[in-house]
């Protein structure tokens, strides 16, 4: 990459930071869309893995006191058995299949009936969930908005919901790095250099969050939250969906030109 797109990835990186900073999830939305459609899937899914290491890993650290431990340990058992199944099959998703199951992610989440609230405490519905939102990163890259439904039956502040979930989401982003860096067959490779700012980047965003996220109220989280992730949402079904439709059309038009 130039180094003007690459100083352009990093302004990305750190507002889509700053938003997981805020939120605990939409920045990584948003990112690995946009690197989808920069570079080839396994190498925007190292890259996003890289920078939501670097953006989990310090929110946590900077919310350390607030993180529940069991329910990370519970989501742990779940994603390490996703793991394992996937790196028997090594498969790897088309760029469509993987911005359609962005955008329709966070509206699976919500059509789970209103009565059934997960208890983060016990172990099997971590691995249920842990192995679910694992198979999402790696067919998408994401696994934030089924991951909040995770919280929904505990008792967690928004303070405990962005630390407990960014220990989650590293977890997750580790797993994905392995993944797409050293198990598929087209393993990817980065620039280092690229990596760097990517690492800089979402740590700098985070920081900025940090005094923002003090001064919402819970109300105001989740309000923002799901206005957030609705807009991010519709708008991956409608460029996956024109994807899918462009890619037969192109293929005939091809076709007929050789003909």
């Amino acid at each position: 990459m130039t180094p003007i797109m690459i100083a352009a990835l990093g302004l990305l990186m750190v507002g889509t930071a700053f938003l997981s900073g805020l939120f605990g999830m939409a920045g990584g939305l948003i990112l690995i869309g946009v690197l989808l459609a920069l570079m080839p899937l396994p190498t925007a899914m190292v890259l996003h893995a890289i920078t939501q290491m670097a953006s989990n890993g310090w929110r946590a650290f900077l919310w350390r006191t607030h993180i529940r431990w069991r329910p990370v340990a519970n989501y742990m058992v779940g994603a390490a058995v996703a793991l394992a199944a996937w790196s028997l099959t090594r498969y790897v998703p088309d760029k469509p299949v993987a911005l359609l199951l962005l955008g329709i992610t966070p509206f699976m989440a919500r059509l789970l009936p209103a009565n059934i609230k997960p208890d983060p405490d016990r172990l099997w519905q971590g691995t249920v969930y842990g192995t679910i939102c694992m198979d999402l990163m790696l067919m998408t890259g994401v696994s934030g908005p089924l991951l909040d439904t995770f919280f929904l039956g505990g008792d967690f502040g928004r303070r405990e919901k962005v630390a407990t979930k960014a220990m989650c989401q590293l977890v997750s982003h580790f797993s994905k790095l392995i993944y797409f860096g050293g198990v598929i067959d087209q393993a990817a490779t980065l620039d280092p250099v690229l990596a760097a700012v990517a690492i800089a980047a979402s740590m700098l965003g985070t920081t900025l969050a940090r005094r923002i996220l003090e001064a919402m109220t819970d109300q105001q989280f989740v309000a923002w939250s799901m206005k957030l992730i609705t807009t991010i949402a519709c708008y991956y079904i409608a460029y996956g969906s024109w994807l899918l439709v462009r890619t037969p059309v192109l293929a005939a038009f091809d076709k007929g030109g050789l003909q």
